[in-house]
């Protein structure tokens, strides 16, 4: 009995060959399904997002104008002027990223800018990565003009400093990284 090891028989491979090959092709027309739906997604939002089409958002504002009693009403007061003039507005400086000098520097501008320095010293971290600008009650018009004359975005009222240690100043500038 002679049997041959390297004989193979066509018809059984034939049947898996098809199947691989409608598999492949199955597997094609789904990713480019997927392609083409993840495309339309991405190239136009749903329409429940902040990007609503110009009608839609024209809709919306006629239906809430044309019910007064159902629109929200936000009044939004003007942050206070500033009271003094910038000669009178006493500026503490403190050092809030560690370099050396940094403090120094900022108060050269402050003082360039007409404000009066109550004092250059360091913060108690030294981990600021902005500069902020704080100002004690009262003076808030005072510490936005000042924030505005330096370029420093963030103002708020006194945070982690006690009245005590102004030493009289108005306003706080930490300087951040």
């Amino acid at each position: 009995m002679d049997v041959s090891l390297h004989h193979h028989d066509e018809s059984l491979i034939r049947p898996w060959r098809l199947a691989a090959i409608i598999a492949a092709g199955v597997a094609a027309v789904e990713l480019l399904l997927l392609v083409v739906v993840g495309g339309a997604l991405i190239a136009k939002p749903a329409k429940s997002g902040p990007h609503r089409p110009a009608k839609e958002k024209a809709a919306a504002t006629a239906q809430a104008t044309s019910h007064p009693a159902t629109r929200a009403t936000i009044h939004r007061t003007a942050p206070p002027a500033a009271k003094l003039v910038r000669r009178k507005v006493t500026v503490l400086v403190l050092n809030g990223n560690g370099r050396q000098g940094a403090a120094a520097a900022a108060a050269a501008r402050v003082s360039h800018r007409g404000y009066r320095i109550g004092g250059v010293e360091n913060a108690g971290r030294t981990d600021f990565t902005r500069s902020i600008v704080m100002y004690r009650r009262g003076f808030e018009g005072e510490g936005r003009r000042l924030a505005h004359d330096l370029g420093i975005g963030i103002v708020g009222p006194l945070d982690g400093i006690k009245t005590a240690q102004l030493h009289g100043a108005n306003a706080v500038v930490v300087v951040g990284a």
